[in-house]
């Protein structure tokens, strides 16, 4: 995510990776538009170009909204009950609590001036214009900037029709003359065939091209494309004939006409391409977004495409521009993926329904991601957790489309798997929100007893309790224990402690939850899996319990222990959380740079899996701690760093009454120490921090200036 610091850039608004052509007088029209309209929507057939416009749009008029810009991409999402659930993850929030999104979306956008850009509403357009409705008139800065097929038909809306590329009708003296489509057509051939240039033996042809391609930006790059193979005389005949083959009974009406050109366009690129070509370009569109090549051979491999042709394919396919290959920032660590645009998946899909193989791909596809789950599952408790956060983000929209498929099946077997296997995604990833309402509609789709629902009740527990849902986490964790306990499982009886018994110390019961803790057997040490993570995240629970009842050597001694056992096999987010309840009871034993030094070592641990309510924990830690060596402005502009974050989570301190209690007598002893005026403008400092350089701020070790 791209936020933050003062004069620097706020938003996620990705970088353009292709050249951008034209649309001068568009952008002008638009720069005044945004500005005193506070909903626009840029309208027009698929493959005009409305999101290459929204985006170098909104990226003109960043200045303009101090708490950023933020693109809400909504091409993959199917299910319009997540609108909410996807523009909430998009922007800086990581509310945990179980208050309907659009709730806490207006909360946090009161105050600010800030642009939305909600991007392909078409298939969602009434649950997007629901949304930017309540939305809009619950936050008086926010603007929102829609690109759809169609408008959003709400009062406030101001509509942009976006037009194709303007092409002149007679020959011209040069390309810029020629048009802005000729423009682009030049630019992606010369992409696909190096060395191409537009000349006077050419251009007029490269102008009949785009003048036949109505230009549409979309039909001239996937034509320019050919140009690996044809010449430009070459392209223009086929081009030509295959449209007066197909276009005879085109309509009148422009936004129709220019549909039936780009399909048209796009079967004649289907055409041309080899059968396993084809075949693969329909079995790619299951992904609703991205995929690699691992995906991409276990998916769409099968029959006559083996999956040793499978790469060989995708690469002819990247080459006639119908794949879009997106190399990794980080070469060393990320995965080549590859996208296909929306109009381009969607003739794919068509031809996959009427090859007959729509259920079998779908069902290949779910069980590719069942696998990832699974492996997920096995692996997250070890060394590569920040590269498993990293590539289960990049598959979400993946994820959302199996456990779809999943809950549409008669047997929800699967859907229950599935759900609980991805107990890591949501918990430690984040994710609580879409978790437990996956995880609801599994265990209410299938009540059969066995491992999976066990596993899918403690995923379940586990979300209600990081929401705050304390009662619903006890009922779950109970419901999870006395499953464990008929199938003869005592790991995952122990893992099942751990929300019973934290649900019990939240809710303000210790004593009790130190009774369900004590009467459960101990299990050796697997290493692997929601079992392992159960057992440690107990012991862990078992020690937060003993330091919110004064007993910190005990809290110690199973925090040093945890960690000792993580370090080994390179666990981070369970020794993150051991070292800030070490953290905690160096502090309350009075020794404040050793409790600083080892937040600090936490929130370092936490920062790159992007556990915000851990780092929010740690850092109401680390605040007493650099005040009780002598810092106390620094320890009340932590204090607002803090606040800060925790507007982001959404339930301060967890709903703890001893953390809430231990806050605010830092707080208290803070402000006497500085004064109040110090204090307020530290504090105030603090408040205004973006959470990214709050969280730099934390991390630099004393001595500091006063």
């Amino acid at each position: 995510m791209a936020t933050t610091g003062r004069g620097r850039r706020v938003g996620n608004l990705p970088a353009e990776t292709t050249s951008f052509v034209g649309r001068q007088t568009e952008l002008d029209h638009l720069n005044g538009l945004l500005e005193r309209a506070r909903l626009v929507t840029l309208a027009g057939v698929g493959g005009v170009g409305k999101t290459r416009l929204a985006l170098r749009a909104a990226n003109g008029v960043r200045a303009g909204f101090p708490d950023g810009v933020w693109l809400v991409e909504l091409s993959s999402l199917q299910d319009p009950a997540l609108v909410g659930h996807v523009v909430l993850e998009t922007l800086p929030l990581a509310d945990q609590t179980a208050r309907p999104p659009v709730e806490v979306l207006a909360e946090w956008l009161a105050d600010k001036r800030l642009l939305l850009v909600l991007d392909t509403c078409e298939h969602l357009v009434e649950a997007c214009a629901q949304i930017t409705d309540t939305l809009l008139e619950a936050t008086p800065g926010l603007h929102v900037l829609a690109s759809s097929r169609q408008p959003l038909d709400l009062p406030a809306e101001r509509e942009v029709v976006v037009q194709p590329l303007p092409v002149s009708t007679h020959p011209c003296a040069d390309a810029e003359e020629n048009g802005e489509a000729v423009m682009l057509f030049a630019q992606r051939a010369a992409t696909a065939a190096p060395g191409f240039v537009l000349d006077e033996d050419n251009q007029e042809t490269a102008a009949g091209i785009c003048r036949r391609l109505d230009g549409i930006p979309l039909a001239i790059e996937l034509a320019a494309a050919r140009l690996s193979e044809l010449t430009v005389d070459q392209l223009s005949e086929r081009l030509h004939s295959r449209f007066d083959l197909l276009t005879a009974q085109d309509t009148d009406r422009p936004g129709q006409a220019r549909h039936q050109t780009l399909r048209t366009t796009i079967g004649w690129s289907h055409e041309l391409c080899a059968p396993l070509e084809r075949l693969l370009w329909a079995r790619l569109s299951v992904f609703p977004d991205g995929f690699d090549n691992e995906a991409a051979e276990s998916v769409c491999s099968g029959g006559p495409l083996p999956a040793r042709d499978v790469l060989r394919a995708l690469n002819a396919l990247v080459d006639k521009s119908i794949v879009r290959r997106e190399e990794p920032e980080d070469a060393e660590c990320g995965a080549v993926r590859y996208r296909m645009r929306d109009t381009v998946r969607e003739y794919g899909a068509r031809w996959l329904r009427e090859l007959g193989e729509e259920e079998q791909v779908h069902r290949h596809h779910r069980d590719f991601y069942l696998r990832l789950a699974r492996r997920g599952d096995a692996e997250y408790m070890g060394p590569d957790q920040v590269a498993w956060y990293e590539r289960m983000v990049a598959e979400h929209a993946n994820l959302r489309t199996a456990l779809e498929v999943s809950l549409a099946e008669p047997d929800g077997r699967t859907a229950l798997e599935l759900a609980g296997a991805l107990w890591f995604f949501w918990f430690a990833c984040g994710f609580h929100r879409e978790g437990r309402r996956y995880l609801e509609q599994a265990l209410a789709k299938d009540l059969r007893p066995g491992p999976e629902r066990t596993r899918a009740l403690w995923a379940c527990s586990m979300t209600a309790m990081v929401q705050g849902e304390n009662e619903a986490g006890l009922r779950l964790g109970t419901a999870c224990r006395s499953a464990a306990q008929q199938q003869e499982d005592p790991e995952a009886v122990l893992a099942a402690t751990y929300p019973i018994a934290s649900c019990l110390t939240l809710l303000g019961e210790p004593a009790r939850g130190a009774t369900v803790y004590d009467e459960a057997a101990p299990v050796p040490a697997r290493g692997s899996g929601y079992r392992e993570a159960g057992r440690l995240l107990s012991r862990l629970g078992r020690a937060l319990n003993h330091i919110v009842q004064g007993e910190f050597p005990q809290g110690a001694a199973l925090a040093v222990g945890v960690r000792a056992e993580c370090s080994p096999y390179g666990e981070q987010w369970l020794r993150s959380a051991a070292d800030w309840l070490e953290a905690m009871t160096e502090l309350a034993e009075g020794r404040a740079a050793s409790a600083a030094a080892h937040a600090r070592d936490a929130i370092k641990g936490w920062h790159p899996l992007h556990n915000i309510p851990g780092i929010a924990l740690t850092l109401d830690t680390l605040a007493p701690a650099v005040a009780a060596q002598g810092y106390g402005k620094r320890a009340a502009r932590l204090l607002g760093i803090t606040q800060r974050i925790w507007q982001m989570v959404g339930r301060p301190q967890m709903g703890s009454p001893e953390l809430i209690a231990a806050r605010e007598a830092c707080e208290h002893r803070t402000r006497e120490a500085v004064g109040d005026a110090a204090y307020e403008a530290e504090y105030r400092a603090g408040l205004e921090t973006e959470p990214e350089d709050g969280i730099a701020y934390a991390l630099v070790a004393p001595p500091y200036d006063e």
